[in-house]
């Protein structure tokens, strides 16, 4: 419905800043659309029915390819504002206009959705901008610092806002369950995990419903993930406490992030710029870009579009058509590297600049310290999808100012096979998920034969993969398990995914897992299989706490979080992926090795050989342990072994016992065993070591050990 009563005083505006602002004469609305033919502005008042729509004037209204408007005596907050976009009908020339739908503002830093997640009445809900110059900037406090920790000591664990406090069993008020409010309750968690960052999933404000607004498989899920944006710079509203509200979600995200970095713990977003929510041609979904601009025409009138086109791109984009925010194929259909039935066109100069906007904002406004891309290499494809060797977005991230001093850290592989691991470009800034660490860890622990070089390598830091130019073992993200596939129990619980509850037959999910059972597919009361899985949970987080490298753990893997068998369990708002708060054990204390490893092995060139030990010195400059929380012992490291010393590690994965042989302690020193995952708790590990080691030591069948001198 559309209200006629009530007029304003308006003028031709400014096109910069895209996005609203506050101006001396009013609001401004700014929009970038080269191929709309008309734009209207489209209100929402407090208190107010129906919608205020202004029709912009391109001969007043329209600078290049923005439009732009200026409302006097607009409240300045709480009103809610989108756009009818009109232009060239042609869809099959890749056009995707559409009057009758009121399209999100791209640059909108505040969304108005639904009230409240996953309530499916609201699945058709409309998303508007809006907006706060009312309130009293946030007060981060005259004692607020960053905690500006150096990457090579970086412990990050990987966590979902929502799922991380929405079960009961977090003992929180329900009012803030599931809430950024409700991460601020577990920081006393984190801090004795020795975690000291964490890389959220999505927060952007998302469409947890998308899979419900049509009849199909998976119409019974909610998206808890957060993989379907609709819009790069406002925090999700139904992460707020009580009912979804963007203002209060602004506020609430940033005091989060102040409470953390309070605690020395710093916030990694994991941001998703390779699609949107907006679906394939199939079962279109138009809420934003794709009505205000899908495709390019050969038109440029902006210079600034020009200019940008000419620095950023090579000749061969300057073809009649050209693709704006999405990448189309040669039939102006979607392409998709995302999975997601879309893909966004990085390399563009205005998508790029849209995408570097965002950053510096998660910056600037919400002082977040790093950023994980998601299915980065698609932002390493020019428009039409092929591999460029230096992406101009990827530089354009490295190389800026107010990007600096965040990590930024690549998913180095996408849909379409574009796999980088080890050769992402990346400027000696860039770090990278190390997907070749996790498999070859996987493949060594449970038993698969010719992986001891594998494991030797990726415990070492992977030189293979970053010892190039300026690189470091830290631009490994080194991980075992990740929200997507397998959680730490299920690796050794089943040897085959089970998602019917997905809805899709199975057919979805990874095939390739390097799991092992154990002997049992699924729950077991067998003693011997539950003593040996918890030993191989025990055995991937010691060498994960000893590799050179970032050590990234999973979110519920510190008491064995089980998804029963379900590694693609994006779309369940239950306890399937809920943290389950009752199930988490005691906590012990360890302090953390570091150092330059020396090998004890004479058998590489045996395929069969499953032994690797080796000692490694104490430095205080390369850090070599992490953090982790065991599933029956918490083992928490973090920098700063006073005195220095050895560690001896060695991992059994053969079916018998191995007689190691101990080398020497240092001159003046014992060696203490600190940790066997043969032992039961709570002699599995003991934080002051034990004494008494002899010059060998049996290393039982699927397990491993660790000594420290002193």
């Amino acid at each position: 419905m559309t209200e006629t009563k009530r007029s304003f005083n308006v003028s031709s505006g400014e096109m910069s800043p895209l996005g609203v602002s506050q101006v001396d004469k009013g609001i401004n609305f700014a929009l970038f659309s080269q191929n709309a033919t008309s734009v209207t502005l489209c209100l929402s008042l407090p208190q107010s029915e129906g919608l205020i729509e202004l029709v912009l004037d391109p001969s007043i209204n329209k600078t290049g390819d923005t439009w732009h408007i200026c409302v006097e005596d607009l409240p300045i907050d709480n009103v809610l504002y989108g756009y009818r976009v009109d232009g060239p009908g042609e869809w099959n020339q890749g056009h995707r206009f559409d009057s009758s739908i009121v399209l999100l503002d791209p640059y909108a830093k505040l969304v108005k959705g639904r009230s409240f997640f996953g309530d499916s009445r609201q699945k058709f809900a409309q998303f508007f901008g809006t907006y706060d110059f009312e309130s009293s900037p946030f007060n981060w406090g005259d004692d607020y610092k960053f905690p500006n920790i150096p990457e090579k000591d970086l412990v990050i664990y990987e966590m979902n806002v929502r799922a991380f406090t929405a079960a009961e069993s977090s003992g929180i008020d329900p009012s803030i369950g599931g809430s950024y409010l409700g991460v601020i309750e577990k920081i006393p968690h984190l801090l004795d995990l020795g975690i000291n960052a964490v890389e959220l999933l999505p927060v952007f404000e998302f469409d947890e419903l998308e899979l419900q607004r049509r009849p199909n498989p998976r119409d019974h899920m909610v998206n808890t993930w957060g993989y379907s944006t609709v819009n790069f710079f406002a925090p999700m509203s139904r992460y707020a406490s009580g009912e979804g509200d963007p203002i209060k979600a602004s506020k609430e995200f940033k005091e989060m992030v102040k409470a953390l970095h309070s605690a020395g713990i710093e916030v990694i977003l994991d941001v998703v710029y390779n699609h949107t929510n907006e679906a394939d041609d199939k079962y279109p979904y138009t809420t934003s870009f794709r009505g205000i601009d899908n495709k390019a025409s050969h038109k440029k009138s902006d210079p600034r579009y020009t200019l940008l086109l000419f620095l950023s791109l090579n000749s061969k984009e300057f073809e009649i058509y050209m693709q704006i925010y999405y990448m189309l194929d040669p039939n102006n259909q979607l392409l998709n590297f995302s999975g997601c039935g879309n893909t966004l066109n990085c390399s563009h100069p205005v998508v790029m600049e849209l995408i570097l906007d965002s950053l510096r904002h998660w910056v600037t406004e919400y002082h977040v310290d790093g950023f994980r891309f998601d299915l980065a290499s698609v932002l390493c494809r020019d428009t039409h999808g092929s591999p460029l060797s230096a992406p101009p977005l990827i530089r354009a991230i490295a190389k800026d100012s107010v990007l600096s001093r965040t990590k930024i850290i690549a998913e180095p592989w996408d849909c379409g096979g574009l796999y980088l691991v080890g050769k992402f470009p990346n400027w000696d800034r860039w770090a990278e998920w190390n997907g070749m660490y996790r498999d070859d860890v996987r493949k060594f622990i449970k038993g698969d034969s010719g992986m001891k070089g594998s494991f030797a390598t990726r415990v070492s830091g992977s030189s293979d993969l970053y010892q190039v130019n300026q690189r470091k073992p830290y631009h490994s993200v080194n991980f075992i398990i990740a929200h997507d596939g397998f959680t730490l129990r299920d690796l050794v619980t089943y040897n085959f995914k089970h998602n019917e509850a997905n809805g899709e037959g199975g057919n979805d999910g990874c095939n390739d897992n390097y799991s092992w059972n154990c002997g049992f597919e699924g729950e077991t009361n067998d003693a011997h299989t539950k003593s040996l899985r918890a030993r191989q949970m025990k055995n991937f987080h010691l060498a994960l706490m000893i590799s050179q490298g970032t050590p990234m753990m999973l979110m519920g893997d510190e008491y064995g979080h089980t998804r029963y068998g379900n590694n693609n369990s994006y779309g369940h708002d239950t306890a399937l992926n809920n943290f389950q708060w009752k199930e988490a054990t005691g906590r012990k204390e360890a302090e953390p090795f570091q150092g330059e490893i020396t090998w004890h092995e004479d058998n590489w060139d045996n395929p069969e050989s499953k032994f690797l030990a080796f000692t490694a010195i104490h430095h205080d400059t390369d850090r070599l342990a992490g953090s982790v929380y065991l599933v029956i012992s918490v083992w928490r490291l973090h920098d700063g072994v006073s005195g220095g010393g050895d560690i001896y590690a060695a991992f059994n994965a053969h079916d018998y016992f191995v007689k190691a042989l101990i080398p020497q302690p240092p001159p003046g020193k014992q060696w203490f065993r600190v940790a066997d995952t043969n032992l039961e708790s709570p002699n599995d590990f003991v934080k002051e070591g034990v004494a008494g080691v002899a010059e060998t030591y049996n290393v039982a069948p699927f397990s491993s050990m660790l000594l420290k001198s002193k």
